[in-house]
């Protein structure tokens, strides 16, 4: 029989008193929310059971939980949300939950035909990974009548519930970091509305754009997808500036990958003449021999919280709805130089 998890085992692992560890946990006063949602995760992640939750654990219901993912996403190196999908369904059987997959095609999608698992009734709630059509979420919103939560997406137009990683934060991170390396030509690739997220990251490099006093000129945010598929494209849809700077911001590392083969093909070496960061800290193997640096998602408390959230709306036990945001770190590795 595996041995019962103490407040001493969190309380080592976090590096705080077993108090503040109870306190934490029974939600009381006096703990940082930081802190809180740290003992948290440890507290899951050990298999920790408050003795209250012992007694009710053989009463506890589990669910099934729809997740639905665009076909777009799901291209020969699109597995960054396979990956995503897979640490959901780890989190879910760990509260004893299943999950059920249903990829959404575009012509599902355009005419708004609501998913097979909405429509037979076989899940309790519904987490969409990644971004699809308004009017499509709009309408699974109001006619699925089974709670819905965004995982790596937002509408910030209308009221929903989503987790997200720290976008804006993240390429803030990156720029700055960037400009400690001597870099003050510094353009970022992500095609503008394309998601909310490639939105976000702009932003972000915008506000240490400015903070810094750094140039920001209108040929050195550049394209890398269609905005109505949302498909990568970077062979006809980035473009190299005549003016070129010596940095690049990507809006994620597949689209890094792409960008240095451009700039290998044109005769720049990475990261010798141009430095590139990314986005994610995750790329299909094989894309890029370089180690790029770049923002880590952390993609395990990000499921985490969509469980989490989900079965809190399913059962309407104090949940709170709006915005979940997920910090991730900076992860430096060999794609960056100093100038």
């Amino acid at each position: 029989m595996a041995k019962a998890v103490k407040l001493a085992d969190i309380a080592e692992r976090v590096g705080v008193s077993t108090v503040t560890v109870s306190k934490a946990l029974s939600g009381q006063k006096g703990v940082s929310e930081e802190v809180r949602e740290k003992i948290h995760s440890i507290a899951e992640e050990l298999g920790y059971q408050q003795p209250s939750a012992a007694r009710k654990s053989q009463n506890q219901k589990s669910y099934n939980i729809g997740i639905l993912i665009s076909e777009r996403f799901l291209d020969k190196y699109e597995s960054f949300y396979w990956q995503m999908y897979q640490s959901v369904a780890t989190r879910a059987t760990a509260k004893e939950c299943f999950t059920m997959l249903e990829v959404i095609g575009m012509a599902e999608e355009e005419n708004g035909r609501l998913p097979k698992l909405v429509q037979e009734r076989k899940v309790d709630g519904i987490i969409v990974i990644g971004k699809m059509m308004d009017d499509y979420l709009q309408h699974l919103n109001t006619e699925a009548g089974i709670p819905v939560i965004y995982l790596d997406y937002y509408n910030g137009r209308e009221a929903s519930d989503s987790v997200i990683s720290n976008s804006y934060y993240g390429t803030y991170e990156l720029t700055y970091y960037l400009y400690r390396m001597g870099h003050r030509k510094i353009a970022y690739v992500g095609t503008l509305l394309a998601t909310e997220s490639i939105t976000d990251r702009y932003f972000g490099y915008q506000k240490a754009l400015l903070e810094l006093g750094l140039e920001q000129k209108k040929e050195w945010v550049l394209d890398d997808r269609h905005i109505e598929t949302g498909k990568i494209d970077t062979v006809n849809m980035l473009q190299l500036p005549k003016d070129m700077p010596t940095a690049f911001v990507c809006n994620c590392d597949l689209t890094a990958s792409f960008l240095i083969k451009k700039l290998r093909e044109n005769g720049y070496r990475v990261p010798e003449d141009i430095s590139v960061v990314g986005f994610d800290n995750y790329l299909y193997p094989g894309l890029s021999d370089i180690r790029i640096t770049t923002y880590e998602v952390d993609m395990g408390e990000m499921a985490r919280r969509a469980i989490h959230n989900m079965i809190k709306k399913i059962t309407s036990d104090n949940f709170k709805g709006g915005v979940t945001v997920v910090e991730g770190r900076l992860v430096l590795k060999d794609s960056v130089s100093h100038v």
